[in-house]
């Protein structure tokens, strides 16, 4: 059961009466207790809703389109509470959060309907027969697994719960069932690297083609680790093994069935000092969220628009614009701007490297900027017309970075226009050009 919040004005739910405050029982007599029940079984043209109101309870019949919705809001998006993880991963990066963050920030989620309907990754930790069986049923997919390892026993020990190795055994059933799956490795250096990833890298091949890719990640390492598992990061060549690694894999996988599998992240190629591999090899960038390929498409988007540019003889006026960038793409952010200037003159970039003093300088990636890293770093600066900070560094859907400073308290501080763009390569130039 679940409570109704709202009722939509002129809906279908309102004019059979249904009020806010009013409780959702069942639809076609199957209970619903969460979103994925709601939105699985009103997919009918013809749904029976019990309702309950008070001390009373009534049905209504609501004829629609099959997937048309009937104006229902509830507490949640999920109808109900997250999942809590019940894991302690030896690499968890919310362990590795400073204290003083907003309380959001140290929620730690394990819930498979966030993997459907958000993208996130799942450990499997939190789910039980029954939660496999909806899965199926439901034909939920693709559903995204943080596998980390195929070894049980290692398995349970970097995530210390006693149930991960144990519920390996429901990939097998989610791919006899035909449910996609995708899945992440978070490499930790001397645990599950070396032959222990060779050995994970060959058990998924097996889950193909229910299977439809798989990233290694190397873990993120804040200088915030005081008592945690002693983790330390990869060496360039030791990136540069893993890199070809998983390439004899993906290049195997590729030759046999005619798609890769297997990618490494950016920030492999990035440690190794290796070039980013040219679009093709990403195929249609299955793990562009998990930054496999990230740079790729970026630098593709990037250079698109210069080229549309130039077939198009836009015209640009004179402007002075500052843009900032994490250590990590640093390079290819002065490449693609040496691009832009050279084909725009009047156009004056001026690029700022932003060392992460928040999480520590082991921390080089873009996404995880903050403001306080950022307005330390340029206070006093000449910044031209604008500030332009990636929008990756901001929480999904809000102006805020993870320290809590908003990009307009980042703005006044720094006494200039700052705004996010950058996500996206074409976004980034046309915000450097002022086309956008």
């Amino acid at each position: 059961m679940v409570r109704i919040t709202s009722v939509d004005k002129g809906s279908r739910a309102e004019r059979q009466g249904i009020m806010a405050g009013d409780v959702l029982v069942s639809i076609n007599q199957n209970e619903i207790c969460d979103v994925l029940d709601y939105r699985f079984y009103l997919a009918e043209r013809s749904v029976e809703l019990l309702i309950l109101r008070g001390d009373e309870s009534f049905a209504v019949t609501i004829k629609k389109g099959e997937y048309d919705d009937i104006g229902l809001s509830f507490e949640t998006p999920l109808m109900d509470e997250k999942h809590t993880c019940r894991n302690g991963c030896i690499f968890c990066f919310i362990d590795q959060n400073p204290e003083g963050l907003r309380e959001s920030l140290y929620f730690k989620d394990d819930d498979s309907r966030l993997s459907f309907i958000h993208g996130n990754y799942i450990t499997l930790t939190n789910m039980s027969d029954k939660d496999i069986d909806r899965i199926i049923k439901m034909r939920f997919s693709p559903i995204n697994v943080s596998v980390h390892t195929t070894n049980p026993a290692l398995r349970v020990k970097m995530m210390k719960n006693k149930r991960a190795g144990e519920v390996l055994s429901y990939l097998s059933r989610l791919r006899d069932a035909g449910i996609s799956m995708c899945a992440q490795i978070v490499l930790c250096r001397g645990v599950n690297d070396g032959e222990e990833l060779r050995r994970s890298l060959s058990d998924l091949s097996e889950y193909f083609p229910a299977m439809t890719s798989v990233a290694v990640v190397p873990a993120g390492l804040t200088k915030f680790r005081d008592k945690l598992y002693p983790l330390t990061d990869f060496t360039p060549d030791e990136a540069s093994e893993i890199i070809d690694l998983i390439n004899g894999f993906g290049d195997a996988h590729k030759a046999k069935y005619g798609t890769r599998l297997f990618y490494a992240a950016d920030e492999f190629y990035l440690k190794a000092n290796r070039e980013i591999p040219d679009a093709d090899y990403y195929e249609d960038y299955p793990q562009i969220e998990n930054g496999v390929g990230m740079l790729r498409s970026f630098s593709d988007e990037f250079n698109m628009c210069i080229e549309d540019i130039k077939s198009e003889s836009v015209s640009t006026s004179e402007r002075t614009v500052s843009v900032v960038t994490g250590v990590a793409a640093y390079p290819s952010v002065v490449e693609l701007v040496d691009k832009i200037t050279k084909v725009c003159p009047k156009i004056n970039v001026k690029i700022h490297k932003i060392i992460n003093k928040f999480f520590g300088e082991s921390i080089t990636v873009t996404g995880l900027l903050t403001g306080k890293d950022i307005y330390e770093q340029l206070e006093g600066k000449s910044l031209g017309e604008e500030l332009l900070i990636p929008k990756n560094a901001l929480r999904s859907g809000e102006d805020i970075f993870l320290c809590d400073m908003t990009l307009s308290e980042l703005s006044d501080k720094l006494g200039v226009k700052v705004r996010a763009a950058g996500t996206d390569g074409y976004e980034l130039a046309e915000a450097i050009l002022g086309l956008a």
